[in-house]
């Protein structure tokens, strides 16, 4: 057991924040001295490690709170969440560390501001806190999905792929043309139909998320080809804006 002012001392954490996150109920102490002092055992330390990454990650106090006394949270997809972010953030700060690095050697005159695009970071963020059930679509999503067996969960997961599968065979072509602008409504429609309202908004996020990297670009890729992912995107973009 470790005490209030140890916790302080190893984790950088004010021992006033380590008190409001006791109030608010996000780290209770494992239990208390005889005098009333605050203890914190292993498992309290790794709650507060789950904490300081989610903050880290720019999440609310709120939205930590629900994610970790959600029935399904899961320690290891929680983890793998946080290492995407962070890649994510590193890539951005790469960007910005080498944007003004330009920017010196050229005397100021750069008027690219791509680098300033956290559109990736958000996007990827949203679904994480989606998929722990903070939002309208993840409760509708958990509705029609109660009753579902595992057969038909992979049904529905063919036929999103058969819709990128299409999008792939015509990759090398304009995403503004009509052909592309069906696909992107067919699959507007088709995860409205079998798992949430599917708003341009939530759509623009999902097109950000299927070309940020990692396992959605990997597995749009590998139903269409290589480049189907950041197709997809390109003609969600046009659609959404």
């Amino acid at each position: 057991m470790m005490t209030v002012h140890e916790v302080g001392k190893l984790t950088g954490v004010s021992i006033r924040t380590l008190q409001y996150y006791d109030r608010i109920g996000l780290l209770h102490p494992a239990a208390y001295t005889d005098a009333g002092y605050r203890l914190y055992d292993e498992a309290a330390l790794e709650r507060l490690q789950q904490i300081l990454l989610f903050r880290e990650l720019a999440f609310s106090l709120k939205e930590i709170a629900s994610i970790l006394q959600s029935p399904d949270f899961d320690r290891e997809r929680a983890l793998d969440q946080q290492i995407r972010l962070l890649t994510l953030r590193r890539e951005h700060l790469d960007n910005l560390i080498r944007f003004a690095r330009e920017l010196k050697q050229i005397g100021g005159k750069n008027m690219d501001f791509s680098a300033f695009d956290t559109k990736k970071m958000e996007a990827y963020a949203a679904e994480a806190k989606r998929q722990w059930g903070h939002t309208d679509a993840y409760r509708e999503y958990a509705a029609k999905s109660k009753d579902r067996t595992k057969e038909s969960e992979k049904a529905l997961a063919a036929g999103m792929m058969q819709i990128f599968s299409d999008f792939g065979k015509i990759k090398e072509t304009d995403p503004a043309s009509a052909e592309a602008q069906a696909l992107v409504q067919r699959l507007q429609a088709y995860i409205t139909d079998n798992y949430y309202v599917c708003t341009p908004e939530i759509l623009k996020g999902l097109g950000a998320m299927y070309a940020a990297g990692g396992a959605f670009t990997e597995n749009i890729d590998k139903a269409g080809g290589e480049g189907t992912a950041a197709f997809a995107a390109r003609a969600i973009s046009v659609r959404c804006g």
